[in-house]
């Protein structure tokens, strides 16, 4: 079998590493694989096995203009068409609501079954104004959408024209690679101190802003725990901004990407997601998988198809700081408490195996 994936880029996100994790996966197992996206190969953060052929179509970019985002659509649209009819796959994949649409309008009339991946609910996020009524009225041309929950799959078949609606969660992934840039947790996290992690995109959607205050009014009450927040994005300056209003410079660090996450979830003791919304985040599985029990808002999907509360970490209401500092603070405290989740959390190594997700788009493949 032959398998094309289509993205925006391999840059770090949720998105970019289920991709990487997927084709290296599939490549492995002796696959074609081949790995197309309008980024350059310059802006790839995630590592892909030298069997992968990896295709940039430098269509990148972004406008304001209707006319201007009709006409790179459409180049978009043509250049991926171009693709599929030179590497004729038997299946290609989208990720992401804008590569879902345009893999829907290339793939037309070629022998390809085209499936579009969603990231995050849809209602949350990507699904606006005339991106909606495209995206909507789109999904019917593709063969399958996948989703990560079972609300996403409800929403996309009572709100889009897609035939077949499948629910594939993310994979834990475990032992998780190493690649550059690599920051050891001990530079910025001293000896016997207690690390509070949270990894993602400085992005809105992440909730750090709401973080950073809560940990900060936990500090003096816990002066043994430090937090650290891996990533990048164009928040810096603001939660900079939060960590030094709060007078916290020496107890939270924003250390950016690293690709060692590995080390920093083998050295922190509690992991903490605040998100406004998400998918199902990798991250969070990661830290479960790698025994690191987890504080979490229950937003509308994800956390909750992920975290089993008090018995491998703690849920709060949605937004509602004051109960995420509260779980924050239960789990600070009690090490016995952190140690019986911490024992449980690995469980989704198992719960949720790259073997057995792979296993369930295989058979998606195969019914296709």
């Amino acid at each position: 079998m032959k398998l094309l994936f289509y993205l925006e880029s391999l840059c770090s996100g949720g998105a970019e590493r289920v991709t990487a994790n997927l084709a290296n996966h599939w490549v492995q197992k002796g696959l074609k694989v081949v790995v197309v996206t309008h980024a350059p190969v310059s802006t790839d953060f995630y590592r892909l096995d030298p069997s992968i052929e990896r295709v940039a179509l430098d269509l990148r970019g972004e406008a304001d203009h209707a006319v201007v985002v009709l006409w790179r659509n459409f180049r978009r649209i043509a250049a991926l068409r171009r693709e599929l009819s030179r590497v004729k796959p038997d299946v290609a994949v989208a990720m992401m609501s804008v590569a879902n649409v345009l893999l829907a309008f290339a793939s037309y009339g070629l022998p390809v079954r085209a499936i579009g991946a969603e990231r995050v609910h849809p209602p949350l996020f990507g699904f606006e104004g005339v991106r909606r009524w495209v995206a909507c009225r789109s999904y019917g041309r593709l063969c399958a959408v996948t989703v990560q929950t079972q609300k996403s799959a409800d929403w996309v078949k009572a709100h889009t024209s897609a035939r077949r609606v499948s629910v594939i969660p993310n994979a834990a992934t475990w032992p998780l690679p190493k690649h550059e840039p690599v920051i050891d947790p001990a530079s910025l996290i001293r000896p016997r101190r207690r690390m509070l992690l949270a990894v993602g995109r400085l992005e809105e959607q992440k909730g750090f802003d709401l973080l950073i205050p809560a940990f900060a009014s936990l500090a003096q009450q816990h002066p043994e725990w430090d937090l650290a927040i891996l990533g990048e994005g164009s928040q810096r300056a603001a939660l900079g901004a939060l960590v030094r209003f709060a007078r916290m410079e020496d107890r939270v660090f924003l250390p950016g990407r690293v690709g060692n996450v590995a080390d920093w979830y083998g050295r922190a003791e509690l992991y903490a997601m605040s998100s406004r919304f998400e998918g199902f985040p990798n991250t969070l599985a990661e830290a479960l998988a790698s025994g690191v029990p987890a504080v979490s808002f229950d937003c509308n999907t994800g956390p909750r198809d992920l975290i089993r509360p008090d018995v491998d970490g703690l849920l709060a209401p949605p937004g509602d700081t004051e109960a995420l500092t509260a779980a924050l603070a239960c789990l600070m405290s009690d090490e016995a408490m952190r140690q019986r989740c911490a024992g449980r959390a690995i469980e989704a190594r198992e719960r949720y195996s790259m073997s057995g997700v792979a296993a369930m788009w295989e058979n998606l493949f195969a019914e296709l």
